[in-house]
């Protein structure tokens, strides 16, 4: 197999080109994503064609699990290649079974920015050892399953702004009216988006990231991340985003709103504000990223849904979260210690932060 090194620029030049430049690129798939993971070991492997032109890649993520003389391998959005080269996508497997013999790994895990009707795909991965997903409606995978992608196919930001519904136009109008501002922010405003932040996962009970974590993944990404920051007339923050623009996507990847002045509708400028930087790099492709996939109403996570639906976007259902298992005793003891471990972290946030 071939590993990335890197330590040599122009390797690691030539492999963000190839995931920049590559349909099925994704950001997490980036060298700049794995620097940001530091309790994770980071290894690019590498298939390349007759002509010795790299023709896939899947940037691969190690790591150690507690109390138990194992690792995970994760390939998050990954492979990245085309997915219906099984020849290719082998030698991605390969390698990433070479590097589970060196960590000893219980499995390869894996959610392939590929369509949950794409069976050609899963059948190929299926015929490579793969274990398919299970059915899931809502967060159980490590990436969403589902999401709303809008597909801006050249339009203006003008015109995008007239296929919202009417409801959203006229919101993210009003924000504007209202004395709304939205600024593009460096790291110096990271602590009050922290602050929103906490306020949000309180409010809306999940965990969130340590502000050293945002600082981390704008330093890690550089100009790739963006800091969005909605301020109402007297200049206070009371909202702000996240978003990553990669290869021929922009992503809203992280999102906060004080409890405070959300009659002055910040998020939907925020979106609007991200959209147009979307349309502003020639990007095809914007992602809204996770919703649940069970749309009753009664579910508390509808409202997420119906703020993104309406912006009219494309409901996608991703393949889902693929294991490519080299020991199912390891991975049936790591897993159950993760999902433990998940829900008293949760507690834990709960508790500190009670008020």
């Amino acid at each position: 197999m071939e590993l990335l090194d890197l330590n040599n620029a122009a390797a690691v030049a030539e492999y963000e080109a190839f995931n920049q430049n590559c349909p099925k690129g994704h950001f997490s798939q980036s060298v700049g994503w794995g620097k940001l993971k530091k309790e994770w070991k980071f290894a690019g492997i590498i298939s390349r064609d007759a002509e010795g032109k790299i023709n896939g890649i899947m940037s691969v993520l190690i790591r150690k699990m507690p109390m138990l003389p194992t690792s995970v391998l994760y390939a998050p959005r990954g492979p990245v290649c085309d997915v219906h080269d099984k020849a290719v996508l082998k030698t991605l497997l390969d390698g990433a079974k070479e590097l589970a013999k060196q960590h000893k790994a219980y499995a390869l895990k894996m959610d392939t920015d590929v369509k949950s009707d794409d069976l050609e795909y899963l059948g190929i991965m299926k015929d490579l050892g793969c274990k398919l997903p299970k059915d899931t409606k809502n967060f159980e995978g490590i990436q969403p399953r589902y999401v709303f992608r809008l597909y801006l196919e050249g339009r203006s930001d003008e015109e995008i702004l007239m296929t919202f519904t009417q409801s959203h136009r006229r919101k993210v109008r009003l924000a504007t009216r209202r004395g709304v501002t939205v600024k593009v922010a460096d790291a110096s405003a990271l602590h009050d988006f922290y602050t929103i932040m906490l306020e949000t996962g309180i409010r809306d009970n999940f965990v969130i990231r340590t502000e050293e974590y945002f600082r981390r993944l704008m330093e890690c990404l550089g100009d790739a991340a963006r800091l969005y920051m909605a301020y109402n007339a007297e200049g206070e923050a009371i909202a702000g985003t996240l978003a990553i623009g990669y290869g021929n996507k922009v992503w809203y990847l992280y999102g906060a709103s004080s409890n405070s002045h959300r009659d002055l509708m910040p998020n939907y400028l925020l979106q609007y504000s991200m959209i147009q930087w979307a349309v502003e790099r020639g990007a095809d492709v914007y992602d809204f990223r996770g919703v649940s996939g069970d749309l009753s109403e009664d579910n508390p996570l509808y409202g997420l849904y119906r703020f993104k639906k309406d912006f009219n976007g494309e409901f996608t259902e991703f393949c889902g979260e693929l294991n490519l298992v080299f020991d199912s005793t390891m991975m049936f003891l790591a897993e159950k210690g993760q999902k433990a471990y998940r829900k008293l972290n949760h507690v834990l946030f709960k508790l500190k932060n009670k008020k």
